[in-house]
């Protein structure tokens, strides 16, 4: 773990994996509601680093969290959000074929996965999701689509992700949802967020 100071009230830290990123998140998060991070305002994920704002003695706190222990993030932490899928997307045969499966052995493998929003980004509502065996990680396409439809549950590299809104991606596309990844109205807006608990159920076999 290494951390660095960003101007004068932030403090970046890094790690070497995304579950790395995932426990320190959560052990930040603890520690900022029992009191122990001062005046910080924001903890920020992303895929390997976690940025803290607000942070009056930058250097000082950086050298505190170089000394923790942080323990592992528990599998069952969490809120759980279900997600009904249709499997329905048009890379379901390359992705059945890229895992050594029938396209209707797609739904369980994928419903069978423990997921979990390990950072937000790209576009509002989207979340990074880990959990994605090594033997199941695949690679982006080689052309990216110009438009995804929203809804769109995507796989590639260690994550998988839905698409909030059409947008353009190069992600491959196995499914689509009609739950709603973004709701300015909604409270919390986003469905997805960080340390958030996914699973992904069949539509119609729930």
């Amino acid at each position: 773990m290494r951390t660095l100071v960003v101007g004068t009230g932030a403090l970046l830290v890094e790690v070497d994996s995304a579950a790395e990123m995932a426990a320190l998140h959560a052990e930040l998060l603890r520690r900022r509601d029992a009191g122990e991070l001062g005046a910080v305002r924001d903890v920020v994920p992303a895929a390997r680093t976690v940025l803290l704002d607000g942070v009056r003695d930058p250097a000082a706190l950086g050298a505190r969290i170089e000394r923790w222990d942080v323990p592992p993030l528990a599998e069952a932490g969490g809120p759980l959000v279900t997600v009904p899928v249709r499997y329905d997307g048009p890379d379901l045969a390359e992705v059945a074929r890229l895992w050594g499966v029938a396209p209707g052995d797609v739904p369980g493998i994928v419903g069978g996965i423990g997921f979990r929003v390990a950072f937000c980004g790209f576009a509002p509502g989207f979340g990074y999701l880990t959990g994605l065996p090594e033997r199941l990680r695949l690679p982006r396409r080689a052309t990216p689509r110009t438009a995804v439809p929203a809804g769109s549950l995507a796989l590639a590299g260690e994550y998988a992700g839905v698409y909030p809104r059409s947008s353009p991606g190069g992600w491959q596309l196995v499914g689509t949802t009609d739950a709603v990844l973004w709701d300015p109205e909604r409270e919390p807006a986003a469905l997805f967020a960080p340390g958030v608990r996914v699973r992904f159920e069949e539509a119609g076999r729930g």
